[in-house]
């Protein structure tokens, strides 16, 4: 990754009258990362967002793009940003290759080889002399990333980029931002409600909450973070009584058994062995110690509710 960030928040505000939206938000992203932007609804996310394209004004603090301020000299700073928030808005009744044409009178230097370029990388080769009204919610959507690649961004963001794509088409749209973002160094910047996607997709993450940024993270560090998991042991039906006298004697937690002979509990990875020893040394027959590791969905829901 390069070392000069793409993106700077630098304590980025947003009030509207007594209330504020986006709390003091500092954090960089790097180019060649796609970064997701995690929060509940009313967090704040669409604000930020709405911020970092100048569709609002920043009531404080500045957000820089290449190092160009987006309050003040918000040409430059733009000149390097492609976005599409929700559905990318097209006209249907051109086919692909006009949208990109027309888009393209408005951006100086978007040469046809660019054209053409762009969609080879978004694969639409077969199907971009076709209407738009034909092409499926997919399709669209990697048109609308097409258009807004064709002057070569430094940074594009996507607010709920999977909105109303099957299955087929959020893994295609997952994969292809991956590739762009570490094949072609473009800086990725995601807000989305499917965090099983999210963990697919994204290198680091932010989690918003009340407008404030409440944790940022490596998606591998983020879903780790803490050391324990939950494990489940399977012993003996008629010895879960007994193994569990003995697990509290370590001053562990039991949670509620889903089956027969089950025990849920947290720990630590160099707990496992304490635990295992325990039960074998008292004659309990273990069948099974399972770790069930965390999703990035477990771990929002449990960081946000414990902000709250």
């Amino acid at each position: 990754m390069n070392q000069t960030p793409v993106v700077q928040f630098q304590h980025a505000m947003k009030r509207i009258g007594k209330r504020t939206i986006v709390n003091d938000l500092s954090f960089d992203i790097q180019a060649g990362e796609v970064f997701g932007f995690l929060g509940p609804n009313g967090a704040g996310k669409t604000t930020t967002i709405r911020m970092m394209v100048g569709l609002i004004k920043i009531s404080q603090g500045d957000i820089l793009i290449k190092g160009h301020s987006i309050s003040k000299d918000f040409n430059k700073a733009i000149r390097n940003v492609g976005a599409i928030v929700e559905n990318p808005d097209l006209y249907k009744y051109l086919t692909g290759y006009q949208n990109l044409k027309h888009y393209a009178r408005m951006v100086p230097g978007v040469t046809k080889a660019r054209i053409e370029e762009i969609v080879g990388i978004v694969g639409l080769r077969d199907r971009i002399h076709d209407k738009v009204k034909t092409y499926s919610l997919g399709m669209r959507q990697r048109l609308g990333i097409a258009q807004a690649l064709l002057h070569r961004p430094s940074l594009l963001i996507l607010d709920e980029p999977t909105n109303g794509l099957d299955p087929a088409g959020i893994h295609e749209l997952r994969n292809y931002l991956k590739r762009l973002a570490h094949e072609e160094s473009v800086a990725v910047f995601v807000s989305s409600h499917l965090l099983s996607e999210m963990e697919l997709m994204c290198d680091r993450v932010g989690v918003l909450q009340n407008g404030k940024l409440v944790r940022i993270q490596s998606i591998q560090d983020f879903v780790h973070d803490g050391g324990s998991s939950l494990v489940c042991v399977t012993v003996e039906s008629s010895q879960v009584e007994q193994a569990k006298r003995l697990i509290a004697t370590l001053k562990k937690e039991i949670l509620p058994i889903r089956q027969p002979g089950q025990l849920l509990i947290p720990l630590n990875k160099d707990e496992i062995p304490t635990v295992n020893k325990l039960l074998m040394q008292a004659g309990i027959q273990i069948y099974s110690i399972q770790v069930q590791e965390q999703t990035l969905e477990d771990k929002f829901l449990e960081l946000t509710e414990e902000r709250k």
